[in-house]
């Protein structure tokens, strides 16, 4: 039940869907213009900078409130769980944002929900995806490419780390957070097909933080 009720909250959390609601108060449906995608950077590069950081703020904030709020109502009655609850409040939030209901469950891709994830989870995963993103980012400028190998990192963190005793739980609860880790490495995989077909031919498009994703 504590897992479902995580899930729950997570989900409502995604579904402030920021890049629709910038959109909106700016006359426009995000998902009708650059890529479709209801997310930080194709509101970058429809809109620019300035709007691309707040909706990646939005959307990183979301996924930190839920975890936060799950982890403070269970964190005395389940002390042993309280990783794998976070990292079910945060399954969800990247649900929502992924497959909001009021939007035909078409949103984004997840990626700046899983950077709230990366955050708040544990301090430990902030230097390896800051270090695996941003480096990727200002060596390649594929966002894509950035977001593929956070998740790659996470996944692989996620069991070094566990089997180091960081989550002090149980095995049985660590390889139930090992399945929704690689569970949601598979969704955000599987989001960006189209971009990994992309950056195997050489046509993946880049993105800056300047005016030139408007040319």
């Amino acid at each position: 039940m504590e897992r479902l009720i995580c899930v729950a909250i997570g989900y409502l959390f995604g579904l402030f869907q920021t890049a629709f609601i910038y959109g909106k108060m700016h006359g426009i449906d995000i998902r009708e213009h650059g890529s479709g995608n209801a997310g930080t950077t194709n509101t970058l590069r429809v809109l620019g900078t300035k709007a691309g950081l707040i909706v990646l703020a939005g959307d990183i904030l979301k996924c930190i409130l839920a975890i936060v709020i799950c982890g403070a109502i269970f964190s005395s009655s389940h002390p042993n769980e309280i990783y794998l609850l976070r990292l079910y409040a945060a399954a969800g939030a990247i649900l929502g944002h992924n497959f909001p209901f009021y939007m035909n469950f078409k949103g984004g891709k997840g990626i700046a929900a899983t950077a709230g994830l990366i955050l708040a989870f544990h301090p430990a995963f902030i230097p390896v995806g800051v270090v695996l993103f941003f480096g990727t980012f200002f060596t390649t400028h594929y966002v894509s490419l950035g977001s593929l190998l956070v998740y790659a990192g996470l996944m692989i963190q996620m069991v070094v780390m566990g089997q180091m005793g960081f989550f002090h739980t149980s095995q049985a609860v660590l390889n139930e957070m090992y399945i929704v880790t690689a569970l949601l490495t598979i969704l955000a995989y599987y989001k960006h097909r189209e971009n990994i077909g992309r950056l195997i031919r050489g046509e993946e498009r880049k993105t800056y933080l300047s005016k030139k994703n408007k040319q």
